[in-house]
């Protein structure tokens, strides 16, 4: 029988015969924490491994991208806590200007196809995106890890999924994503993996597959991998040096379901509060009045998100009484923004320009919405206090550019 991607990535770290439903021990290629996280895990090392000097220290990373700067004291005395661990250990930190760890390892080239890397982050899996398997754990687990540069896992099945026909703008990776969580639901793909194929992932930016990993998390699921297309590949080259070699599924892989999802022509989607899988198409919310606009998070936060929300603001302004918040993902967008002239024109528009970072999702680092405050969100989550006390809409880029300049769908 035949493997899927998943099983391929984990029998190559594995001295153990690798299938759907066993429990494996597995080698991994990068560890990391996060500010969120990442003090427990010293603090477990500390407690179980005292005078523990970790191994292969240039393969463990501490990311902060949670709350940067530190806005409360909590806060700054954990990224300082990991700060001291990572100088005693000689272990590389990625600080408060660095951006969202994910997206650090992409463009630094630590994740690639058939990498396994695991940290103190949910959206972990978006590292799909580069045929990577990146895994979201808990910080014992994590300190583990660090430990032994190894972990147990769960061997997921793989759902497959075909998607048919294509789509043009203004629909978007993002817009793919929400209405395939509208088919799947918030559990469609609990404990599984997502194989993706179809002629559409031929028209998406690398930062569109980027969206479409990153909301896995959201469907229940471990990782998804969209079949790799030229953006991908290209990225890949520039960043690693080297031409990718992506990990295919075998001819006769065994798949737990198959599924068909007709994308011809598809409407621009929107995910309603309370839950990431009410999605409608936004012409069924057209008119909804709009307080509040943040573009940015793991899912929408490259440079080609912000670009399409810069040429539908250049030359207009934000909506009257319509707070627009940007939020890059990384310090290398920011200065291909600040490079490229977006910062100027999202200035010019009105919008509020904050430093790299996870954003409205995390803490409110850019600020939070208050009560029967209606806000469009390019994140992935929208559950009630999660970016505020209001109500929070899930859409792309483009539609919430839109909302920002007309202050209403």
């Amino acid at each position: 029988m035949g493997k899927t991607i998943v099983e391929k990535i984990i029998q190559s770290h594995s001295d153990e015969k690798v299938k759907a439903g066993k429990i494996v021990w597995m080698k991994l290629d990068i560890r990391t924490a996060r500010d969120f996280g990442g003090p427990n895990v010293v603090k477990n090392l500390e407690k179980y491994y005292p005078d523990e000097r970790l191994p292969d220290v240039e393969n463990i990373l501490f990311t902060f991208d949670c709350v940067v700067p530190a806005k409360t004291i909590p806060y700054a005395n954990n990224q300082q806590i990991c700060r001291e661990f990572a100088k005693k250990q000689g272990i590389r930190v990625f600080d408060v200007d660095a951006g969202i760890g994910t997206h650090i390892l992409m463009e630094k080239g630590f994740a690639r196809p058939g990498r396994i890397l695991v940290g103190t982050d949910s959206h972990f899996n978006i590292l799909g995106a580069v045929g990577a398997f990146g895994q979201g754990m808990g910080d014992q687990d994590i300190a583990f890890t660090f430990c032994t540069g190894k972990t147990w896992f769960e061997v997921p099945e793989t759902i497959k999924i075909n998607l048919k026909g294509r789509f043009t703008f203004p629909t978007t990776g993002k817009d793919l994503v929400l209405f395939v969580l509208r088919k799947l639901g918030s559990k469609g793909a609990l404990g599984k993996c997502i194989e993706y194929y179809g002629e559409c992932l031929q028209d998406l930016s690398f930062a569109e597959y980027i969206t479409l990993c990153s909301m896995m998390t959201e469907m229940g699921g471990i990782v998804a991998f969209p079949y790799p297309n030229e953006n991908v590949t290209n990225w890949l080259i520039k960043r690693t040096g080297e031409n990718p070699e992506f990990i295919f599924a075998d001819r006769d892989a065994k798949y737990c379901n198959e599924i068909e999802i007709d994308v011809t022509d598809l409407q621009p989607q929107i995910a309603c509060p309370p839950k990431p899988d009410n999605v409608k198409e936004v012409s069924r919310l057209k008119c909804l009045k709009v307080n509040s606009v943040f573009v940015g998070s793991c899912t929408n936060g490259r440079f080609e998100d912000m670009l399409q929300v810069s040429e539908i603001l250049k030359g207009n302004k934000v909506a009257q009484g319509v707070m627009l918040r940007i939020v890059p993902a990384t310090k290398e967008v920011y200065g291909q923004m600040l490079k490229e002239g977006l910062i100027q024109v999202l200035y010019d528009a009105g919008a509020i320009i904050s430093n790299p970072g996870c954003g409205g999702c995390a803490s409110g680092q850019i600020g939070m919405t208050g009560k029967r405050e209606v806000q469009i969100s390019t994140a992935n989550r929208n559950f009630l206090g999660k970016q505020g006390d209001g109500d929070t809409y899930l859409a792309s880029p483009v539609t919430a550019a839109f909302a920002a300049l007309k202050g209403k769908l």
